[in-house]
């Protein structure tokens, strides 16, 4: 990188004085984030935005706040799919609870972190974002459309032949083809939004396997996301995979391991199983958490728990064949990854907390959200702050709300005990203008709606709850007094009847620990957190610089083209 000279650098609001090397100049506190200048041209919004410009606004935000002066050797990113504020806040509290304590001053893991910031979500054509075009924004530092992994924005959803001229390199594919270790886990599919935007480039996110591209998507020449992350010309792709999905690695004519009622899904023959370990002969593949416990503390690894999505935590110790838990795969993930000398980059995704929330289900999200707490923490364990950035955020929000004034220590999946005012409460239920209590947690829609289903009679209703034929409901809110609204099957009441709870627009949090952590602060777009990650680690954004894609501070500012790191086709 070359030596700032003696000016003052400024972006937005960030100013940096740099001192003269000169008679009686104070010499840069080392200690201190230098802040660079990227010059980001003024658009029109949303016309003028394109992927070339949203990389290097990103940049420019990274920059400013310091992100150069990390020196980490490796990263990692936590993601708790749909984990809001509001979805931390109770999980906090219900965590301490646990613990035997009121819980509000209870701290999740990464609540511990020094650094912390906001992120603004939203998709290019979308105020309320989803999971593909947030985590694609993450992966490759440029915001783009939702319903679509790690392509520009040009591309319109579905459309095969404009995504094949727009893909868009991501963080996990520039460290797997220079050498550095990569790794995805999950406890969703690894073919789902999250885990797919690191290795894969589609315009339909639900193309996780060959029968769902549509006729013309495979005229076009688009491969399904499980055949991509196998396939992938970028390095040998990640060494260590793990989560759900096994269906769509499996061929119709293989029966799962598992369970003897289930066969793989695909049609087209291929058992992409057996092509990974062809292509990882060093390899291990496992399907349950002894052979987890059982495999070689080193060389690749690919695990597969699930046909489907991985447990909920709540369910995961009723699985027959025994499922790791998220703490447990973070674990054998760093074990393996942090013997490449490179260093590494991995992806950890607390995918089900955002499932439980659209089911309507806040015990399952909260769970799930401590689950991902005690992964982080474990990560923590296992690393060193010298030289390992870990990074946790949420791709979106949901519509969990917490209300009414409960009395400290309120159980918080309970009844408000205190007031619906701001008055002193007395300990006892507070009630509504009906004179009936409420639950502290709600939500703004979804399937909890008090009306009747063709599923469930009118009143409190219960998980799983496959909604259809709402009506309006004859008698009113149901009396929760003798309801026991902490019951993990219990769904929080719905303002409005949705089959499905829907993300929320709002801004998630940022929290950072480690080398280039001091960066992480203010507001700043989704796609700001790929440039976090990869300035903060000088080894890898100097790839990027022999490619000719950094500015002259060594500041990766132009869009970088996939095929000069895709290794040569045989």
């Amino acid at each position: 990188m070359s030596r700032t000279p003696c000016t003052v650098l400024a972006f937005a609001t960030t100013l940096l004085a740099c001192a003269c090397a000169s008679t009686g100049g104070a010499s840069p506190d080392p200690a201190k984030p230098t802040a660079l200048e990227v010059e980001v041209p003024s658009i029109r919004h949303p016309a003028g935005e394109t992927p070339q410009w949203w990389f290097r606004d990103g940049a420019a935000q990274a920059a400013a706040r310091g992100a150069m002066s990390g020196r980490a050797k490796n990263v990692i990113l936590f993601v708790g799919d749909g984990m809001s504020l509001t979805t931390v806040a109770a999980a906090r509290i219900l965590d301490g609870q646990r613990k035997g304590g009121p819980g509000e001053e209870n701290r999740l893991s990464w609540e511990n972190f020094p650094s912390t910031a906001l992120s603004r979500t939203y998709n290019t054509d979308s105020q309320t974002p989803d999971s593909a075009g947030t985590m694609s924004a993450m992966a490759t530092g440029v915001k783009t459309r939702a319903g679509v992994l790690s392509i520009g924005q040009q591309a319109p959803r579905k459309d095969c032949a404009q995504a094949l001229k727009a893909p868009v390199l991501t963080l996990w594919e520039l460290a797997a083809s220079r050498g550095f270790a990569t790794g995805v886990v999950t406890t969703t599919r690894v073919t789902h939004a999250t885990p797919g935007a690191t290795f894969t480039h589609t315009p339909e996110r639900n193309w996780e396997n060959d029968t769902e591209l549509s006729d013309e998507a495979r005229a076009d020449g688009c491969v399904d996301i499980a055949r991509q992350l196998v396939e992938t010309p970028y390095g040998h792709g990640p060494d260590v995979l793990m989560g759900g999905g096994r269906k769509n690695f499996m061929p119709v004519s293989e029966r799962d391991p598992e369970y003897d009622d289930k066969v793989g899904e695909r049609l087209d023959g291929r058992d992409l199983i057996a092509q990974w370990k062809q292509r990882h002969p060093e390899g291990t593949y496992v399907w349950n958490a002894q052979q987890l416990a059982d495999a070689p503390a080193h060389g690749p690894l690919l695990g597969l728990f699930e046909p489907d999505h991985m447990q909920f935590s709540q369910d995961r110790p009723r699985d027959g064949a025994g499922e790791p838990t998220l703490a447990e795969m973070t674990r054998a993930a760093i074990a393996r990854l942090k013997q490449n000398d490179k260093g590494f980059v991995l992806l950890v995704e607390g995918g089900r907390i955002d499932h439980a929330h659209h089911y309507g289900n806040a015990y399952r999200a909260l769970t799930d959200t401590i689950a991902l707490s005690e992964a982080v923490q474990a990560a923590v364990d296992a690393t060193s702050a010298q030289d390992t950035l870990i990074l946790v955020t949420a791709d979106h929000s949901h519509t969990l709300s917490f209300v009414g004034y409960p009395k400290r220590g309120n159980p918080i999946l309970d009844k408000v005990r205190g007031s619906s005012g701001e008055d002193d409460g007395n300990g006892s239920y507070a009630l509504d203008q009906l004179g009936l209590p409420y639950t502290t947690l709600s939500y703004s829609n979804g399937p909890g709606y008090i009306g009747a289903s063709a599923q469930q009679p009118e009143g409190p209703k219960r998980f799983l709850h496959t909604v259809s034929g709402v009506q309006i409901p004859k008698n009113g809110r149901p009396d929760l007094r003798n309801v026991d609204t902490q019951d993990p099957d219990y769904l929080q009441e719905a303002l409005v009847p949705t089959a499905a709870e829907s993300h929320g627009g709002d801004d998630v949090g940022i929290w950072a620990h480690g080398p280039g952590s001091d960066a992480v602060r203010g507001n700043v777009e989704q796609n700001t957190i790929f440039h976090f990650l990869l300035q903060s680690m000088p080894a890898l954004r100097g790839e990027l610089c022999k490619a000719g894609d950094c500015d002259d501070n060594g500041v990766p500012v132009t869009l970088p083209d996939p095929d000069k790191f895709r290794a040569a086709r045989e």
